[in-house]
């Protein structure tokens, strides 16, 4: 019998990578999604029968925070993370055999702007503001669920690098164009981690039972945006890069209906307890990460 992962929110740049991995290890992946073909979040039902007798639950179902923060933006991001989530915890609590672990995404905005220290499990403090909010609030949906059988691991994710998605089809056209200068003051620190990373940490988690709780998922490296914009230049050969003050950020958010936040928060965030648990990292220096994405694609 193939052992079985639930992926839940499965179709985005991440999910379709962890698809494609548990598939190569040998996985039966179902994915819940609003995309025809999948298990539909209407369908409960199908939803607890995919649950049972699974390995593990993947959850990184939410609408996407690229977009512009007005109200029913707001009440959309904020929904589709907390009311998924215990709309699984629910399904789980109906299964005979239910998944052992349960990994749910997070994000490493819970923290506050930092450009003064990092921000671990341990000693991090927790920010203010919408983006903020609604971290706190997944993460409660989250372990408001009271499940005796099933492991419950909710990870702060920084930016996911890798090939085909996520912020670096953006960012190198920033730089291919020329405009991969600094952005905004360029201290704000930039904590990242390359999706394989990510993967490896899910696996990581699956064999140590004894680990629970919250985790950070970060490269132990992060950089500042001058240090990350450099080093793209420097990995696509292009020479200059024009910078782009503040006004002009706010000004092409409104006008490709974005928020600056994605930009100019400052999170410096490391993974403390991963790496003393003994997770190591593959892709530990943005150096490396950028090789790997674009010289080898």
């Amino acid at each position: 019998m193939m052992r079985k992962v639930i992926l839940a929110g499965g179709t985005g740049f991440v999910g379709t990578y962890f698809d494609e991995q548990f598939k190569r290890l040998g996985y039966d992946v179902k994915i819940i999604s609003r995309q025809v073909g999948n298990i539909s979040w209407e369908s409960h039902d199908e939803i607890a029968e995919a649950l049972e007798n699974s390995e593990m639950l993947i959850n990184l179902a939410g609408k996407s925070v690229d977009c512009r923060y007005n109200h029913k933006n707001k009440e959309e991001i904020l929904k589709s993370r907390t009311e998924t989530t215990s709309l699984l915890g629910n399904a789980i609590l109906e299964c005979n055999n239910p998944p052992s672990l349960w990994i749910n995404s997070s994000t490493a905005t819970i923290y506050r702007h930092a450009e003064d220290r990092p921000m671990s499990e341990d000693h991090g403090e927790i920010g203010s503001g919408f983006s903020v909010d609604v971290a706190k609030e997944w993460e409660r949906a989250f372990f408001s669920c009271e499940l005796p059988h099933t492991r419950q691991a909710a990870l702060r994710i920084a930016i996911v690098l890798g090939k085909n998605g996520g912020v670096m089809k953006p960012f190198t056209n920033l730089v291919r164009f020329g405009l991969g200068g600094v952005q905004g003051s360029g201290n704000q620190r930039f904590s990242w981690i390359h999706i394989e990373d990510l993967f490896d940490i899910i696996l990581f988690l699956r064999e140590r039972e004894e680990l629970d709780g919250v985790f950070n998922c970060s490269s132990p490296h992060p950089v500042t945006n001058r240090d990350l914009m450099e080093q793209l230049r420097k990995t696509m050969n292009v020479k200059v890069g024009l910078p782009s003050p503040k006004w002009m950020l706010e000004m092409g958010a409104l006008l490709i209906k974005t928020e600056t936040e994605l930009i100019l928060k400052s999170r410096w965030v490391i993974p403390e307890r991963l790496e003393r648990e003994g997770y190591t990292f593959k892709f530990d220096t943005i150096n490396t990460a950028l090789e790997q994405i674009i010289v080898a694609n």
